[in-house]
C-alpha cells in the first residue's frame, strides 16, 4: 500500500467559517472562568478553589493580578483554558452586561449558563471545521443543520441555555464528527494498518511514547492519552485529535496543519515552538514562543 500525507484539495476556501464569535474576549467577560469553575491544588493550580467562588488572584475590575506570571506562580491550568467565546456571550448578551458582583442573585444561573454555553460553543467550533473538511454534500448539510440547532439554543434566552439537553446534542455532534473523520482519514490511506502500530486507536494509552518523526497520517487518536509523548517532527495530517490529551506532549517541528478537530486548549497544554506547523485558525501559545 502506498502511504501519502498529501490530502485532497480543500473543499471550501473558508476555514474560519463561523468562528469569529467562538474566540474568547476577556475584556467583555466577568471573569467567569475564574469564578464558575473549581480546582484542587495540583501541578496545574497552586491552591484549592471551590466552584462558584472568585479566585484569590481576581481583581475588582475582573482582571487577573498575576496574568503575566501565571505559569511561574503555579497556575498553568489557567493558561490552558479557553471558553470558546462563552464568557463574553454570557456576560454581555445573556445577562445584559450586569455582573454577578452587581447582582449577586444572578450568580448561580450565570455560572451554570457559562458552563453549558462553553460546551455548545465548542461543538459549534468542531462543526465549523467538519463543514470545511468533508467532501460529502450530505455530511456538510448534516453539520450545518446541527450548527443551526445549537446556534438557536446558544443565541436564545438564559432559560433556553439552562434547559437544553447537552448530552443529546453531544451524541448527535459526536456521530456527525465520527462520520466525517472516517471519510477524511480514508483519504490518507488510514485503516490499512501497515504504517501504524496496532495500539493506535481511539482512547489508546500512549503516555510518554516515543513517536518522533513518525507518519501518523490518518491515525484515529480521538480520546487517546498522549501525555508527555514525543511527537517532534511527526506528520499528523488527517489524524483525528478530538479529545486527545496532549498535556506536555512535545510538538516541536510537528506538522499539525491538517490534523482533525484540534483545539487551542490542546495546544496550550502541550509543548511546541515556532517550528510547529498549525492550522491557520489556531495560534502558538505564548509559552511556546518564550521557551528557549
Amino acid at each position: 500500500m502506498n502511504i501519502t500525507s498529501t490530502p485532497p484539495a480543500t473543499p471550501t476556501p473558508n476555514p474560519h467559517l463561523g468562528r469569529d464569535s467562538l474566540r474568547p474576549d476577556c475584556s467583555n467577560c466577568f471573569a467567569l472562568c475564574c469564578t464558575a469553575f473549581g480546582f484542587t491544588r495540583s501541578a496545574d493550580f497552586a491552591i484549592d478553589k471551590p466552584a462558584g467562588t472568585p479566585c484569590q488572584n481576581l481583581d475588582k475590575d475582573f482582571s487577573c493580578t498575576i496574568h503575566d506570571r501565571l505559569r511561574p506562580r503555579g497556575f498553568r491550568g489557567c493558561t490552558v483554558f479557553d471558553c470558546f467565546g462563552a464568557g463574553q456571550a454570557v456576560s454581555q448578551r445573556l445577562f445584559d452586561g450586569i455582573s454577578w458582583r452587581e447582582n449577586p442573585g444572578s450568580q448561580h444561573d450565570m455560572f451554570t449558563a457559562f458552563k453549558v454555553l462553553r460546551q455548545l460553543h465548542e461543538m459549534l467550533w468542531h462543526l465549523a471545521e467538519a463543514q470545511v473538511k468533508t467532501y460529502d454534500a450530505d455530511s456538510a448539510r448534516q453539520a450545518q443543520d446541527l450548527r443551526e440547532v445549537i446556534e438557536s439554543i446558544a443565541g436564545g434566552s438564559v432559560r433556553a441555555v439552562l434547559t437544553c439537553d447537552v448530552e443529546q446534542l453531544h451524541g448527535q455532534v459526536r456521530a456527525a464528527l465520527r462520520g466525517i473523520s472516517d471519510e477524511v482519514r480514508a483519504g490518507y490511506f488510514a485503516g490499512g494498518g501497515e504504517h501504524l502500530d496496532a495500539d493506535f486507536a481511539p482512547g489508546a494509552d500512549l503516555i510518554g511514547r516515543n513517536l518522533r518523526a513518525r507518519s501518523l497520517c490518518g491515525a484515529d487518536l480521538r480520546g487517546a492519552c498522549l501525555i508527555a509523548a514525543d511527537l517532534r517532527f511527526s506528520d499528523l495530517a488527517g489524524a483525528d485529535l478530538l479529545g486527545t490529551d496532549l498535556r506536555d506532549a512535545r510538538l516541536d517541528g510537528a506538522d499539525l496543519a491538517a490534523a482533525l478537530f484540534l483545539t487551542q486548549p490542546q495546544l496550550n497544554s502541550a509543548r511546541g515552538s515556532s517550528a510547529t506547523t498549525l492550522p491557520e485558525w489556531l495560534s502558538a501559545p505564548p509559552h511556546w514562543l518564550a521557551a528557549p
